[in-house]
């Protein structure tokens, strides 16, 4: 019973696979005396949490994401059951317990439900935690001193380990008004075949005779006892001692031992019925129904689909005629015998999914069947029928027709489509998995459907968009769409708008953009933006603020409609979540690096946009996944099966999807300065300028240029590092709103992150900043810290899953220290010396490194910082270390005209609003 005090908390798996338990407010709180019971076991390990869960907690009832893992950890004590010689073992240590075959794990895996680290899931994670699970139950029994079967009885007395009994149940064709033989067995030992050897129950009576043995054969006969409880029929033949004769049965009496095998495997009873029957039942007709056999009018959620429907018998060839149908029908419930086989029949389930397919297909005749409707059909999450999913799977089966099926395996294998080639204008070669992601979008976004493309940071979503525009580029002007040439819009943070700029002008300079943001044009300009604006505009791109406070955008009918970092239209109440999802668009698509799926709330706000219907509205939704929750077998199934056709995810980490991955990534984030360090720098040019004006060539002219050239990094930093007022507020500055963007995909996923700085006054901000995105505080390092703090530190980073990132000042930590527990290395501000910027990422990408290691770069575009990252990349080939030993000395050498040139602010790339 309850004590009244809940704990919030849930299961999560980490990146290295391990199962931790950790607060979730999110997640439904269980009683405190149960949350102590698992803490107490996921605290030596999580060997020990998976094998409470399935031993110790198999009738507690618990939360959907526990439920999943006590099916894991009871399907580990149920192979030991089932080991046909362990009521003889005397031995623990030499019990063999069998690993699961990968096909089994892998549908394990594919059967998680939402839960943070649910994209780590994987075959191999599984065997691991199932290896865990052995190590820990061999840990407990040696130390409970007792015998398996004792130890698993402390833990649950649910667990029956002494002897196995089976009920037999056979067809007997000899026999018209009693065509069903009933025996009752049990198993004692392996014969010489390594098989389960039965004999009649009756033998076990001589068997256990005497005093000696009351006690194995009580233990024996308590899984019957148990079950005569709850089955009046059993009782019977167990008190009139019927149960250790063979007997002979009618159908009604053979049905009521099928309608009873729950509560008989339940209570410990193996039941064995004819071979030919599959899964323990005999065959049943069930209404099949074909969707999309022929292609549909329209495209999109629009598309209507055809719906065709029949009753057919397994094994056969040929649907039940009418006549059959109808003589199932009149019958009552329970086993009938049709074309020479005996069938199990419910009447009412039939008749009702009878009922429910005809409607369906009279609908479809009339108005045709919505592209939506088929796809929640198909993956039996189809209104109030997913409250049964389960049960009317039994009795019901839709396929997807030959249209339909073609479609759908493209979007789930996307590797196997004819490639598109974005054409020279394209300035990269993509890479086999970006190819792949080109012509799943092309597919989905010609179907006029959305796509949540949720690659890994680094994998360049970015270039697969790019692509993807380009090729509808060609299309429209070829004509080979018929329709109207239409622009695209593009939204995406205030912060990462100059990253989309960049990459643009760099991979795909052949587009024309619109940059609509009060940075690019005028207020006035930007509020009379019409389609007519945008006859020669390939691509718009704004940003969710704007999109705000620009309501003629969501008239003007687009192409596509893409919003980036789509974890920003995760909340439905946001105002600039409602704005996204009002734009008139062909087909969505939204991009995000975090994992979309291990969130109810996010999921459903995401495919709102991209798929609006799909999932239904929010309450709709909402009591559909409760439904979920209390299925009791692969309980999100159906939700998984219904989003995976429009989700393409991979992750840096699987070499098998992308072998071609370099381990170390560096990518330049572009940030905006804020309206207060445009001026700041402004402020600080002109000053310059002037102070030029009135110093002589020498020292004094290099002391003065190097701390200016001091005073423009503090700024684009932040206003408060040249300032010293201690705001530090992250409406502040640019680059903070950059690092956000970044930590937040990194704390979804896990991953920890370096952030280097050649500032020592950065340090404790940043790190305070970095602390409110992960809930958790990160490690400092700096020239004052101790010496022999420095290895604790790197220790606890480095095995600590409690210290998501470490800010270290450059010179400090850009040597010495090895650190490759983190996946990112952000270089807040540059040292613009390549050489010690690569000793400090070698921090992290070095000897012992097993995750890929994407490198982020800071620049404030329109600043000195962009310029002179130019002037790297233009001189590389020249020299890999232009400014090596010494650059902003070179600097300090610059004619004055030079100089001022490299400090100016370009305001129409810099500028960017203080919060979007």
């Amino acid at each position: 019973m309850s004590d009244g005090k809940m704990n919030a908390i849930a299961p999560m798996l980490t990146p290295q696979g391990r199962l931790l338990l950790h607060p979730d407010e999110e997640s439904p709180a269980i009683p405190e005396n149960l949350s102590s019971r698992l803490e107490a076991a996921f605290a030596r390990g999580h060997g020990h949490g998976l094998l409470q869960l399935g031993a110790g907690e198999v009738t507690t009832e618990l939360p959907p994401v526990f439920g999943y893992w006590r099916e894991f950890g009871a399907r580990y004590v149920t192979a030991i059951c089932t080991l046909p010689d362990l009521p003889d073992l005397e031995d623990w240590r030499i019990l063999a317990v069998p690993r699961l075959p990968v096909l089994e794990l892998e549908s394990i895996a594919a059967a998680a439900p939402p839960m943070t680290g649910a994209e780590y899931l994987t075959s191999d994670v599984l065997q691991g935690l199932w290896d865990a699970l052995d190590a820990a139950f061999r840990v407990e029994v040696a130390e409970s001193k007792a015998s398996v079967q004792d130890f698993l009885k402390e833990k649950n007395p649910a667990w029956n380990l002494v002897g196995r009994v089976h009920f037999n149940l056979a067809e007997n064709r000899r026999d018209d008004a009693a065509p069903f033989a009933f025996l009752a067995t049990y198993t004692t030992r392996l014969s010489a075949g390594a098989k389960a050897q039965h004999l009649p129950l009756a033998r076990a009576l001589g068997e256990y005779a005497g005093s000696a043995n009351k006690q194995r054969l009580l233990s024996l006969l308590l899984p019957v006892q148990r079950a005569a409880e709850q089955c009046a029929w059993l009782k019977t033949i167990v008190d009139t001692g019927e149960i250790y004769h063979p007997l002979r049965w009618t159908p009604a009496e053979a049905f009521q031992l099928l309608s009873d095998l729950p509560r008989l495997e339940a209570c410990g009873v193996i039941v064995r019925v004819p071979g030919g029957w599959r899964a323990n039942r005999p065959p049943r007709p069930r209404v099949t129904a074909a969707v999309g056999g022929a292609k549909p009018a329209g495209i999109g959620q629009d598309a209507l689909l055809d719906f065709r429907m029949e009753v057919t018998l397994d094994g056969e060839d040929g649907p039940l005629t009418d006549t059959e149908v109808a003589q199932l029908l009149s019958g009552s419930t329970g086993l009938h015998l049709i074309r020479g086989r005996w069938v199990e029949v419910d009447r009412d389930k039939l008749g009702d999914m009878l009922d429910r397919f005809r409607k369906i297909q009279s609908a479809a005749l009339d108005n045709g069947l919505s592209f939506a409707e088929a796809a929640r059909l198909l993956a039996g999450a189809d209104g109030d029928g997913a409250a049964t999913a389960g049960e009317a799977a039994e009795w019901s089966r839709i396929t997807a027709g030959p249209w339909l099926a073609r479609t759908l395996e493209g979007l789930r294998r996307p590797e196997a489509l004819a490639a598109i080639d974005p054409g020279s204008e394209l300035k990269a070669v993509l890479r086999p998995y970006q190819q792949t992601g080109l012509r799943w979008l092309h597919l989905l976004s010609s179907l006029g459907l959305g796509a949540c493309l949720a690659d890994d940071m680094g994998l360049g979503k970015t270039m697969q968009v790019l692509a993807l525009l380009l090729v509808l580029r060609r299309s429209s002007k070829q004509g080979k769409d018929g329709a109207a040439r239409r622009s695209s819009l593009l939204v995406a943070p205030a912060s990462v708008l100059a990253n989309w700029q960049a990459e643009i002008e760099h991979f795909a300079p052949g587009l024309k953009t619109l940059v609509a943001h009060p940075s690019a044009m005028p207020a006035r300009e930007l509020k009379e933006i019409g389609a007519d604006a945008l006859a020669n505009v390939d691509v718009v791109l704004t940003t969710y603020g704007t999109l705000l406070r620009l309501p003629g955008l969501l008239k003007i009918p687009f192409q596509l409609a893409i919003v980036d970092e789509a974890q920003a239209i995760k909340n439905p109440g946001a105002r600039q979540t409602r704005a996204a999802k009002q734009i008139d668009a062909k087909a969505r698509i939204a991009l995000t690096g975090t994992p979309v799926e291990n969130r109810l709330g996010d999921l459903w706000s995401i495919f709102d946009f991209i798929n609006p219907g799909l999932l239904g509205s929010a309450k709709e939704f909402g009591r559909f996944t409760k439904r979920l929750a209390t299925r009791e077998r692969n309980p999100y199934g159906p939700l998984r099966e219904l989003l995976r056709p429009y989700i393409l995810r991979r992750l840096k980490t699987d070499k098998t999807v992308i072998s071609d991955l370099p381990d170390k990534t560096e990518v330049k984030a572009y940030c905006h300065l804020t309206r207060k360090q445009a001026a700041l720098y402004q402020e600080a040019v002109d000053e310059l300028e002037r102070e030029l004006d009135r110093k002589d060539e020498g020292i004094q002219r290099r002391g003065l240029i190097l701390a200016f050239l001091m005073r423009f990094k503090q700024i684009c930093n932040h206003p408060s590092q040249w300032l010293g007022d201690g705001d530090w507020s992250e409406s502040g500055s640019g680059k903070l709103s950059r690092l956000r963007d970044i930590a937040e995909v990194a704390a979804a996923r896990q991953e920890k992150m370096l952030v280097f700085t050649q500032f020592r006054e950065t340090t404790n901000p940043l790190a305070s900043f970095l602390g409110t995105v992960f809930g958790r505080s990160g490690l400092i390092l700096h020239g004052e810290t101790p010496v022999k703090q420095r290895r604790a530190m790197v220790e606890r980073f480095q095995q600590d899953d409690d210290s998501p990132f470490f800010v270290i000042s450059l010179k400090a930590g850009g040597f010495g220290l090895n650190l490759t527990a983190a996946s990112h290395v952000v270089h807040f501000d540059r040292w613009w010396n390549p050489a010690v910027e690569n000793q400090a990422t070698d921090r992290a990408f070095r000897i012992g490194q097993t995750k890929n290691v994407l490198v982020h770069k800071f620049l404030c575009r329109g600043t000195i910082e962009e310029k002179i990252d130019a002037l790297l990349d233009s001189k590389k080939q020249l020299s890999q270390d232009l400014l090596e030993g010494g650059g902003e000395l070179q600097i300090t050498e610059m004619k004055d005209d030079e100089l001022l040139k490299l400090v100016a602010l370009d305001l129409h790339a810099a500028a960017g609003e203080d919060r979007d």
